[in-house]
């Protein structure tokens, strides 16, 4: 039987938590020098609609150190939905390779993809969802705090596609989730409800950034315009103009405060160059981490997905 990594809200926190310790393995492993080939001889169909620096790097180099190949699929190449349905793309992949990324526009698509396909299908990023992004970020909290447990993490900005992701996050690990956003900015209404629901009292939305960061262990921001969303840029920078991580808000949070951002980050908007660039930025911890995560991802996934798994 085959397993998907669509959603964290899919797993358990043990399975997660499973993910996390391979990450961890694996990195220390590749520091180390240890060989790590798993895969040899498994191939990863990568399936892009949105260009990429991180999700592409990072999934190509894994495969790639696992001991298996990459095929990379442009926006062009296959024309999701158009050129021949998502289904019969997803059934010929699943004849000529062993694991699919896609990251799509459309949260339907990856689902339909995933629906079809008799081969492992991972979220490399929806308009919904962005699990491989949280996945790096907790395996970053991690190795900062040692632990994940009582934490605090304020996002400050959009409710996007990466808050959907921490809220089923925050739902499996009882975190503090507290998210700083306009009206009519907020994260996905049937996400919200059910991490409300599963981590009682520790799921806040609020408008004033300042009372999201009070005492908070993560300051968490991401651009204000996402890709697809390039019309609503002036409209979206005159809501957003208050929702910024800068010195003053990195002073009402804990003093030894994490600040993340999942990049590419727009200087001076969402976040200021001296934040980001900073002594509490871990923007490059969690850059690094989404090789070993995703390679987690991979590993866990094939060991499940095998015939009588």
């Amino acid at each position: 039987m085959k397993v998907d990594f669509i959603s964290l809200a899919d797993f358990t926190r043990a399975d997660v938590e499973s993910m996390l310790d391979d990450a961890d393995r694996l990195k220390s492993d590749l520091k180390a020098g240890k060989s790590q080939r798993p895969l040899v001889g498994r191939t990863l169909a990568m399936i892009f609609e949105k260009p990429s620096l991180r999700t592409r790097v990072t999934f190509e180099t894994g495969i790639k150190q696992l001991g298996g190949a990459s095929v990379y699929l442009a926006p062009e190449d296959i024309r999701l939905g158009a050129r021949e349905t998502v289904g019969d793309i997803a059934r010929n992949l699943s004849r000529w390779v062993d694991l699919v990324v896609a990251r799509t526009f459309s949260h339907r698509s990856l689902l339909e993809l995933a629906q079809h396909a008799t081969i492992p299908v991972i979220n490399g990023l929806t308009d919904l969802l962005h699990p491989a992004q949280v996945l790096a970020d907790l395996q970053t909290m991690r190795e900062r705090r040692g632990s994940l447990e009582g934490a605090t993490v304020a996002f400050i900005g959009d409710g996007n596609n990466v808050v959907n992701s921490w809220l089923n996050a925050a739902a499996l690990f009882q975190l503090n989730f507290r998210l700083a956003c306009p009206q009519g900015y907020e994260p996905d209404a049937k996400i919200l409800a059910r991490a409300q629901s599963l981590a009682p009292g520790r799921i806040e939305i609020v408008t004033d950034p300042s009372a999201a960061a009070q005492g908070a262990d993560v300051l968490y921001t991401d651009v204000w315009t996402s890709m697809g969303q390039e019309a609503e840029s002036q409209a979206r920078r005159a809501a957003f103009a208050g929702y910024q991580i800068n010195a003053r808000l990195v002073d009402v949070a804990s003093k030894d405060v994490l600040v993340m951002h999942c990049l590419p980050a727009h200087r001076g908007e969402e976040i200021t160059a001296d934040v980001l660039d900073g002594p509490r930025s871990v923007v490059l911890d969690q850059a690094e981490n989404r090789l070993h995560a995703q390679k987690a991802v991979m590993v866990w996934l094939s060991a499940r997905s095998q015939p009588g798994a």
